[in-house]
């Protein structure tokens, strides 16, 4: 595991250490107050001060990079090139340039999976056999629109399972650029904060849909509230974000159709035991709503069981880092258009 901040712990150490069929042999941690403290919670046998120290230890098969995102990249090129499995969490990179180098580093036969775990939600994945079983089937007719939103709330954190020190993290590690060059400088934060916060739904809306949109519009120009439209093969549809405070979290998918509406809703993103919740309605041949019961599952968990048998089974991630190249390319056809409407 490199990096054991909250997200490390809650969304990842904590997880791994649960299943049986891989071991948590080793944490990078820059911090080394946390790191012993980290060690000590989860029991970790082995603590590194960098995770170049972590690569040239021949028991480590597969790494799990959980940094600061503008440390992501140089991380896990160091990570893939060392031969190993790598799990990032998302975005993979700032632009697609950087995604693309990293790709270009993924040894043969070695799994390089990106941290979208709303894939792997048990809900969404209900919500994605009965859309594509509905869409084979014509029964609720053509889709007519999509919408997506995402307003933020409590991600469902709680003062338990993780522990933290006040320690300053050191300079000097690598970092790439947070922005493309044609982003203006005094807009770089706000863009890599919109993909540290939206790449979820761009990449959920392209595993949902089964396609990669146009960007038809886009208005960017408020920094606490967005709307973008998008084209997927002659389906309309609006993505709606905004920063609001309040307790409950607020993000999902509608798909409306001629005779009928999906409804996928997501649950905070760390809260545990959760999955989306799943709604059909259909107007014929009488009105009725269908309420599915998702299985009780840890989103997280499900997406590090998916990692380890991505690996042993020798198979392709459903978030993979080839598949993720396309989410920064969209990230950044949404900026050209904004600025182009600005």
């Amino acid at each position: 595991m490199i990096g054991a901040g909250m997200i490390g712990q809650r969304a990842h150490i904590s997880q791994f250490i649960e299943i049986e069929r891989c071991r948590v042999l080793a944490l990078a941690e820059l911090r080394p107050e946390l790191g012993r403290f980290v060690c000590h919670k989860f029991g970790i046998p082995k603590l590194y001060s960098s995770h170049s120290e972590m690569l040239d230890d021949p028991e480590i098969e597969a790494v799990v990079v959980v940094t600061r995102r503008h440390a992501t990249g140089p991380i896990v090129l160091d990570a893939l090139r060392s031969g190993r499995h790598v799990l990032s969490e998302k975005p993979m990179a700032h632009t697609q340039a950087q995604a693309e180098r990293l790709v270009s580093a993924q040894p043969a036969g070695k799994c390089y999976a990106i941290g979208y775990m709303k894939r792997h939600d048990a809900g969404v994945a209900q919500a994605k056999i009965l859309l594509d079983a509905l869409r084979r089937s014509g029964e609720l007719g053509q889709i007519v629109l999509v919408r997506a939103w995402c307003f933020g709330g409590d991600i469902g954190v709680g003062q338990h399972g993780f522990v933290m020190t006040d320690e300053v993290r050191p300079d000097g590690i690598e970092l790439w650029p947070i922005a493309p060059d044609w982003v203006p400088t005094t807009r770089h934060e706000e863009y890599a904060g919109f993909l540290n916060v939206n790449i979820h739904m761009l990449n959920l809306l392209r595993y949902i849909l089964n396609s990669t949109p146009a960007v038809s519009g886009c208005h960017l120009t408020r920094s606490h509230g967005r709307i973008v439209t998008f084209d997927f093969d002659e389906i309309p549809c609006v993505f709606e974000m905004a920063e609001v405070a309040g307790s409950d979290w607020q993000e999902g998918i509608e798909i409306l159709f001629e005779k009928g509406r999906l409804r996928v809703a997501m649950p905070p993103p760390l809260l545990t035991m959760v999955s989306a919740s799943v709604e059909l309605e259909r107007a014929e041949p009488v009105s009725q709503t269908i309420r599915y019961n998702s299985p009780r599952s840890t989103a997280f968990r499900r997406q590090a069981e998916a990692f380890v048998d991505d690996i042993l089974l020798q198979r392709e991630p459903i978030a993979s880092g080839a598949d993720s190249i396309e989410d920064l390319a969209l990230g950044e056809s949404i900026w050209r258009k904004g600025l182009e409407e600005a």
